[in-house]
């Protein structure tokens, strides 16, 4: 027993400066936006897990943008250190009003994602600039309390959301989809938090959710440290360039 406890106080003492330099790097907490689920993240999870990252991918409920930040911001306090936060398409209006009032949020990177102003709403944004199809490839679907549900439809949806990807891989993504209300669509930012903290972007030129003027124009509205244009990318260029997604995540991470 005695050489047993040894053993075990030794491999703690031999292992503290990895686990201190674990400790070091932020939890990143990914989060998915409209007709995704989190499983859109797994490519991205598993190069930050090799490189030492802890990571969380959120459960965004797609209900209310006041709604489903004030579930982010509940997760945020939870973790103790410092976090980036992570936020695809509808999910940059999310980290946006998620990351006030949590000073433990050290970063804000945007995949393929909006970076609203005070007082814009995904509905907004993405009417902005011509070159978004997403309206004429919804199916609304009536609620009981009267607002809609909106799903992108099943044929449409690998030339939409995600036409650089695999055939199969995107006619599953199709119909694993997640909806999200008409209401969280036009739900209005009430804060700018990429005007404090340090904001990074990455988006595709073959957009066709939030076309790429649209992410130019937000980009540079927000003095972004770094914005990554990717040739021909879809709006899922977590899944089909996750190398590109986890190198801005490390930058972000890493930025001082």
């Amino acid at each position: 027993m005695k050489i047993l406890i040894g053993a075990v106080a030794l491999a703690a003492v031999l292992g503290a400066p990895a686990a201190l330099a674990q400790a070091d790097k932020p939890t990143i907490v990914l989060v998915h936006g409209a007709f995704a689920d989190a499983s859109g993240w797994n490519g991205v999870i598993s190069q930050l897990n090799k490189d030492g990252y802890t990571t969380i991918a959120a459960a965004n409920p797609l209900r209310s943008l006041a709604g489903d930040a004030a579930e982010l911001s509940a997760l945020v306090k939870s973790i103790k250190g410092d976090v980036v936060l992570v936020g695809h398409s509808y999910a940059g209006l999310v980290v946006t009003e998620a990351a006030s009032g949590n000073s433990n949020v050290k970063a804000l990177v945007y995949v393929a994602a909006f970076i609203p102003d005070v007082g814009e709403s995904a509905a907004t944004l993405s009417a902005k600039f011509p070159g978004s199809t997403l309206g004429d490839t919804l199916q609304p679907v009536d609620l009981p309390d009267g607002g809609k549900d909106l799903y992108i439809k099943q044929a449409k949806f690998p030339d939409q959301f995600a036409a650089d990807v695999p055939l199969d891989v995107a006619a599953l993504m199709a119909q694993t989809q997640r909806p999200i209300t008409e209401a969280a669509l036009g739900g209005v930012s009430t804060v700018a938090s990429w005007k404090t903290i340090p904001s990074f972007s990455i988006y595709g030129s073959g957009d066709l959710n939030i076309p790429a003027a649209a992410q130019v124009f937000m980009a540079d509205r927000a003095k972004v440290v770094k914005a990554v244009e990717i040739d021909n990318a879809s709006h899922v260029l977590m899944i089909s360039h996750p190398g590109e997604v986890v190198e801005l995540i490390e930058a972000a991470a890493k930025a001082r």
